[in-house]
């Protein structure tokens, strides 16, 4: 008898589970949304990738930054070679600093502002020194107006760098 009365406990106790993996699979489903003007996505997988280099933004952006490279990049990166090949995809995370809490004199990241793409095809991007560029809050790309501005930006100060702002950090 025992069994019968457990039987319906462990399907109760399963039913979170099973919740959760539909769930999760839905979202797996679900259209990824682009960048107005490039079509650009934010890659998966890229909080797994490698790091290129922290940076701090100050008035007033107050960010705390991290670029982080597919292998692509990373090769480009420590080989020195420029320009950038193709299928080079770099994304700057950014968050808000704020003083710890734990720790007065450090800063750590607060809330997340944006994650922003730029990913190398020459043919594709020929107008734009072969970048295509995203700029995503919460998931979502911001407006056309907003990506008009990053060529024009990233050719006006670093045209000679590939039009790449980021460094390898060292």
């Amino acid at each position: 008898m025992k069994p019968v009365y457990l039987l319906p406990c462990a399907g109760a106790a399963l039913l979170p589970l099973v919740f959760v993996t539909i769930s999760g699979a839905k979202g797996d489903t679900e259209p990824k949304v682009s960048s107005p003007i490039y079509g650009v996505t934010i890659p998966e997988g890229y909080r797994r990738w490698e790091l290129i280099a922290p940076a701090l933004e100050a008035v007033p952006l107050n960010e705390l930054r991290a670029v982080v490279g597919n292998k692509t990049a990373i090769d480009a990166y420590r080989s020195g070679t420029l320009p950038f090949p193709e299928g080079t995809v770099l994304v700057k995370l950014a968050w808000k600093q704020i003083q710890s809490t734990e720790f007065e004199p450090a800063t750590v990241p607060g809330d997340a502002t944006t994650v922003q793409v730029m990913v190398k095809d020459s043919k594709k991007y020929a107008d734009t020194g072969g970048w295509g560029f995203g700029r995503f809050i919460d998931g979502k790309p911001v407006d056309e107006a907003q990506h008009q501005t990053c060529f024009a930006c990233h050719e006006a100060r670093v045209k000679g760098h590939d039009f790449v702002f980021t460094r390898f950090a060292p």
